[in-house]
């Protein structure tokens, strides 16, 4: 069946999110940058799409930690590395030439193999990360980043922003198709240890809590997933206890229909 143009025009504005993500084949990137150089309104939406990812990868990137390197060297050095394989050990003769050809290259592999692993313990030890505890945690930052990619490269990722009432700016990348929502805030006013920031999803379905925000580094906040939701849902930020409410005590801090 042959494409009519309208419809051309509609599936390459579905491309949208999916290349400001780079992730869209070479056949589509050359259709979507052919339709992209005639479409004010894509050029927008991917101008937006970059500006959200960029403020996401600004909230979650960490400096490197002075010294660290120092530290893992120093716990190389004094971890016993792995001692080479017992080169007296004969090769049964039975096994043949090719594989006595092999028995010093696996011996070597095992070695190496035993200071790469001894390193590897050495960054853990450093870190503190030989634990299930923590295992847990890096598991959990998969899951949320996989979460968090799906919406971005969404065919039908949208981008919002609102004010927030006592200071600072939230960004939402939205999916409908995927009934979630990726929140980001720039410059929220720091609350007392005892308060924290608690998202909200509101419709007709009810009032339910998107969780509460992490605490902000260097004036970013998130990015955080808010997963359920639903057709004529508003976002909804307020100011709670810090283990968080079920319901909003306080008044909205900001209010998006999505």
């Amino acid at each position: 069946m042959k494409l009519t143009k309208r419809s051309q025009i509609r599936d390459a504005h579905t491309l949208a999110g999916a290349y400001a993500m780079d992730a869209v084949s070479a056949p589509d990137r050359e259709r979507f940058e052919r339709h992209l150089a005639g479409c004010e309104e894509c050029a927008r939406e991917i101008a937006s799409l970059r500006e959200a990812t960029a403020m996401l990868g600004t909230a979650t990137a960490e400096a490197v930690p002075a010294g660290l390197k120092e530290r893992i060297m120093a716990a190389a050095a004094m971890t016993r590395q792995q001692p080479p394989a017992d080169e007296a050990q004969p090769v049964p003769a039975r096994t043949g030439t090719w594989i006595r050809s092999l028995a010093w290259p696996g011996r070597v592999t095992l070695a190496t193999a035993g200071a790469a692993a001894a390193a590897v313990l050495a960054v853990a030890v450093v870190f503190g990360i030989a634990n299930s505890s923590m295992q847990d945690q890096i598991d959990q930052a998969q899951a949320s980043s996989q979460q968090i990619a799906v919406v971005l490269t969404a065919q039908d990722a949208h981008m919002t922003t609102g004010t927030v009432a006592g200071g600072g700016t939230a960004t939402i990348v939205m999916s409908h198709a995927r009934h979630a929502l990726v929140f980001t805030a720039q410059g929220l006013h720091a609350l007392p240890a005892s308060r924290g920031y608690e998202l909200w999803l509101i419709g007709p379905a009810g009032t339910r809590s998107a969780g509460m925000l992490p605490a902000g580094r260097h004036g970013m906040t998130g990015p955080v997933i808010a997963s359920g939701l639903r057709p004529g849902d508003r976002l909804a930020l307020t100011a709670e206890p810090a283990d968080g409410s079920a319901h909003p005590d306080t008044p909205m801090m900001l209010d998006l229909i999505l």
